[in-house]
């Protein structure tokens, strides 16, 4: 029986994400990516455990590319950065539209661009082209006034900044290998890396900020 994820190459491994039998390559590569995989399922834990030399260069690939964006920023900062994207990811576009990277980084320009403009007392709204990248944008106004609400301290200038960074990873060329959502992927995986029990039963309060 032929894979049914990828249509190739021979079924072989059951998968409690997709309730299927799929091949050990689509297992490999689609997991935590494109399969929303069990804590349970025998697999991820193995490959946790012993990660294959395949994903350890995808991993160092993804810090070699979002360590530039992020160094600079501080711990306050590097927590709203993961905050932002978890409310990227969350977003789920109307029909059969997809988010590509430039939706990410058109939201996150004129966000960070808007804010800037008020720091120098004029203001102006920038607004994107791209419905896309406009449902981003409102996305992440709408968390960070309810984060504001819950009595974080939350400062335009440092949410420019963050803005800035991710924009400036979401702009960043695309490997041979990758698609127009390749930062989008990246980040994606990280969230599920740093993933805790505790982040998937709700928000954990850190005094200054709240984090997924």
């Amino acid at each position: 029986m032929l894979c049914p994820s990828c249509g190739q190459r021979k079924a072989r491994r059951e998968c409690p994400g997709l309730s299927r039998v799929i091949c050990a390559v689509c297992c490999g590569t689609k997991r935590l990516v494109e399969i929303q995989c069990p804590a349970d399922c025998g697999y991820l834990a193995s490959a946790r455990e012993h990660p294959a030399a395949v994903v350890r260069r995808r991993q160092e690939r993804d810090v070699s590319r979002l360590l530039p964006t992020i160094r600079h920023l501080t711990e306050r900062q590097y927590q709203l950065f993961f905050l932002l994207h978890t409310t990227i990811a969350g977003l789920k576009p109307q029909g059969l539209a997809r988010l590509v990277d430039s939706d990410i980084a058109e939201a996150a320009g004129a966000l960070a661009a808007t804010l800037e403009t008020a720091a120098r007392g004029v203001i102006y709204e920038h607004r994107p082209q791209a419905p896309p990248s406009r449902a981003i944008l409102e996305d992440m106004k709408a968390m960070l006034a309810t984060v504001r609400e819950q009595g974080a301290m939350v400062y335009d200038g440092e949410t420019a900044i963050v803005l800035r960074a991710i924009e400036q990873g979401a702009r960043l060329p695309a490997m041979p290998d990758e698609g127009d959502a390749a930062y989008l992927d990246l980040v994606g995986r990280l969230l599920q890396i740093t993933q805790t029990p505790q982040a998937s039963r709700g928000a954990a309060s850190t005094g200054a900020l709240i984090l997924p």
